[in-house]
């Protein structure tokens, strides 16, 4: 990592967490299977999400979560690891189910994020898949300081604002915009599709299934609703090795 003393972004809400895996679960289709599904969560957090697939009622998954700090709420079901950076300390092809869900961010520069990428496309088994999501460059309201524009600046100057606003001293995140995200996925090896439709039509059947929302967004075709891609708050990919 080129900066090893980055701050902690984990969301600890643990009934988030649990509707977060309900949505993986999902949009990487996973069924029940006779085989035990292995799991790995990058960046756990509280636990929360790698807790939902280790006590599943229906799928047999075993389930190991790294992190670069040990922040969990909860503890059982799972095996935790502590990692330094972005290297992960397993076999070639160990997991059938990798999640990185809002890390790559954290990780450090373009090249400890590709460096990241990596080490997930080495340890997703062949026929494996992966979730990877993360905050777009774009959107609006950046989530870790809650500040409107954030990163949309310029590098250099987004701490300034951050310390302007009276937000925070050191901006520490790298968000991406899409295509440079997409490039960086072909450069390592990893086959993608943009879930970000389907990502928002089941949050809101997750989350607000009786909204006036949720019956918009299953109403509305995909082809009215691309031009919006881009502008959504976070990029999501269901991805696999090439």
């Amino acid at each position: 990592m080129s900066e090893p003393c980055r701050q902690p972004h984990a969301v600890l809400d643990l009934a988030s967490r649990h509707k977060k895996g309900l949505k993986i679960e999902r949009l990487l289709g996973l069924a029940p299977t006779s085989e035990v599904i292995r799991i790995l969560e990058i960046g756990t957090g509280s636990g929360g999400i790698a807790g939902y697939f280790a006590h599943h009622e229906t799928l047999k998954c075993a389930v190991t979560a790294v992190d670069v700090v040990d922040q969990r709420q909860v503890t059982d079901g799972f095996e935790f690891l502590q990692v330094a950076g972005t290297r992960l300390p397993f076999a070639d092809q160990s997991f059938d189910v990798v999640i990185t869900n809002h890390v790559i961010e954290h990780v450090g520069d373009k090249l400890a994020q590709l460096d990241h990428l990596h080490e997930v496309r080495r340890v997703m088994a062949s026929d494996g898949v992966g979730y990877l999501a993360v905050p777009n460059r774009w959107m609006l309201v950046e989530p870790h300081f809650r500040l409107m524009f954030l990163s949309w600046w310029p590098h250099a100057w987004r701490t300034p604002y951050l310390r302007w606003m009276r937000k925070g001293d050191r901006y520490d995140c790298e968000p991406l915009q899409m295509r440079k995200l997409e490039s960086m996925l072909e450069t390592t090896g990893l086959a993608y599709r943009n879930m970000c439709l389907d990502a928002l039509r089941a949050t809101f059947k997750i989350e607000r299934p009786d909204s006036v929302g949720n019956r918009l967004l299953w109403a509305t075709p995909d082809v009215l609703l691309k031009p919006f891609k881009r502008m959504i708050p976070t990029l999501i990919y269901r991805i696999r090795p090439l």
